[in-house]
C-alpha cells in the first residue's frame, strides 16, 4: 500500500511517497503529510511508546527535523511549571496533557511547528493545549471524537493528524537508499530500562529511583535523536538535548546552555516578565531566549524596544543573578548516546547541575572520566549500549 505525500525534503523532491507491502500502519484523519513531516511522527511515536512501556506513565514527545526537542511523561505540573508553560492554573490537565505540555516546554523555541506525538488516546484535554501552539501536525494510537473534531480546526483546517496502529510490528530489518545503493540493517530493538544502570562505576553509588527514571527518559530520547547527541533530563522530562553535533563537547555543550536555559525561566524574575497582553506565546518564548541571553537581552530591553513586549521595562538578569540561582540545582541527569571521549564533558555537565550520569563506556580515557566524576561526587553508569541514531 503507498501514501503519496506533499513532497520530499524539499519541495522540489517530487515525486514522494511511502509504501509497505500490505497496510500501511498509518491513517491520515485529516491534512496532508510530507515527507520529513512522517519521519518526525513515526519517530516521535516510537520515543512516546516506549517512554510508556518504561515507566507506566503517558508519553509524549515534540519532534523537529527528526529529533526530539522534548520528551516527558504525564507527570503533574507544579505551579511554577504551569507559569513556565503558560498553562493557566485553572485549566485542568489530563495525564497526557501533562505529558505533552512537559514536551514542549522541555525547550519551546525548537518545538515551534513541531510534529506531537503521544502513547494514548488523545482526550479533549490534550486538544485543548494544542489550540494556541504552532504545531505542524500529531500522532497518536486513536482520538476522542471531540477532541479529533477541535484538531482539525487547527492550520485553517490543514492540521495533519495521523492515527498509529497500535498492533502494528517493523519488519526486523531496516532498508534505506542513498545515492542509489541500498543500505540493510537489523532494527534498533534494544529495550530501555534501570537495569542498564546496574554498573556504577564510581566512588558515589546512591542512584534514587527518581534519578534512574529520568536517565531512562534520557536514553530513550536519545535512541532517537540524532547523532553525536546528549540528553539532560530532570523531573520526568528532558530539559536539554544536544544532537547532530560532530563533537560530543560541544553536543553537551548545546544541551547544558538549554538545561541552563530551562533553570532559569523558573527564576521569579522571567516568570513576573510584565508582557502585554496581546503578546502571543510564541513570541512570548523569543522574548524570554532573548531576555535570558547575555549578548541579545538589549534586544527585548533597549528603549524603543522593550516596549514591543512588555507593559514596563522589565530589570535585568544579571551574571551573578544568574550563578546564584542555576547554582540551586543540583540534581539533574545526563546520557550520551555513546562514551565521553574526555573529563572536559563532564567538567561542562557539572556545570548544569549534573549529579547523575549514564553512558556506555568503553573509550581508552574511561579512567580519566571516572576521576573527573568522583571528583564532583557524581553518580555515573556505564550501560554497555551505544545509540547511535542516523
Amino acid at each position: 500500500m503507498k501514501y503519496e505525500l506533499k513532497y520530499g525534503c524539499n519541495p522540489n523532491q517530487k515525486p514522494a511517497s511511502v509504501s509497505i507491502d500490505g497496510e500501511l500502519p498509518i491513517t491520515v484523519l485529516n491534512g496532508r503529510a510530507g515527507y520529513i513531516n512522517l519521519l518526525d511522527a513515526l519517530n516521535g511515536y516510537q520515543l512516546a511508546r516506549e517512554l510508556r512501556e518504561a515507566t507506566g506513565y503517558p508519553g509524549a514527545a515534540s519532534f523537529k527535523h527528526v529529533s526530539p526537542a522534548g520528551a516527558a511523561i504525564g507527570l503533574p505540573l507544579d505551579d511554577t511549571l504551569r507559569r513556565m508553560y503558560f498553562v493557566d492554573e485553572n485549566i485542568d490537565l489530563s495525564p497526557l496533557a501533562c505529558a505533552y505540555v512537559r514536551a514542549r516546554g522541555a525547550d519551546r523555541m525548537s518545538s515551534f511547528g513541531d510534529f506531537a506525538a503521544v502513547s494514548d488516546k488523545v482526550d479533549m484535554s490534550r486538544a485543548k493545549i494544542m489550540q494556541h501552539e504552532v504545531s505542524d501536525g500529531i500522532i497518536a494510537p486513536d482520538y476522542d471524537e471531540d477532541a479529533l473534531e477541535l484538531l482539525k480546526t487547527k492550520k485553517k483546517g490543514n492540521y495533519t493528524i495521523i492515527k498509529m496502529d497500535e498492533s502494528y510490528v517493523p519488519d526486523p530489518i531496516e532498508r534505506r537508499t542513498v545515492y542509489g545503493i541500498t543500505f540493510e540493517q537489523g532494527r534498533n530493538n534494544c529495550k530501555i530500562d534501570k537495569s542498564l544502570l546496574d554498573n556504577i562505576v564510581t566512588e558515589n553509588r546512591e542512584l534514587p529511583e527518581s534519578a534512574k527514571r529520568d536517565l531512562v527518559i534520557a536514553l530513550i530520547a536519545l535512541k532517537y535523536t540524532q547523532s553525536n547527541s546528549v540528553c539532560y533530563a530532570e523531573n520526568g522530562q528532558t530539559i536539554g538535548v544536544g544532537a547532530g553535533q560532530q563533537s560530543r563537547i560541544h553536543c553537551t555543550r548545546l544541551a547544558g546552555g538549554k538545561a541552563d536555559f530551562w533553570h532559569l525561566r523558573s527564576c521569579p524574575k522571567v516568570l513576573s516578565l510584565p508582557f502585554r497582553a496581546d503578546i502571543p506565546r510564541a513570541n512570548r518564548d523569543n522574548a524570554v531566549d532573548l531576555y535570558l541571553s547575555d549578548e541579545e537581552c538589549g534586544d527585548v530591553l533597549d528603549e524603543g524596544k522593550w516596549q514591543q513586549f512588555f507593559t514596563v521595562r522589565p530589570e535585568e538578569l544579571t551574571k551573578e543573578e544568574k550563578r546564584a540561582w542555576l547554582a540551586r540545582f543540583t540534581e539533574t541527569a545526563l546520557a550520551s548516546d555513546a562514551f565521553f571521549p574526555f573529563g572536559d564533558n563532564i567538567e561542562r555537565a557539572h556545570r548544569s547541575g549534573v549529579r547523575y550520569i549514564a553512558e556506555p563506556g568503553g573509550s581508552v580515557r574511561d579512567e580519566d572520566v571516572i576521576a573527573c566524576c568522583n571528583k564532583h561526587g557524581i553518580v555515573m553508569a556505564f550501560t554497555g549500549l551505544r545509540l547511535f541514531h542516523h
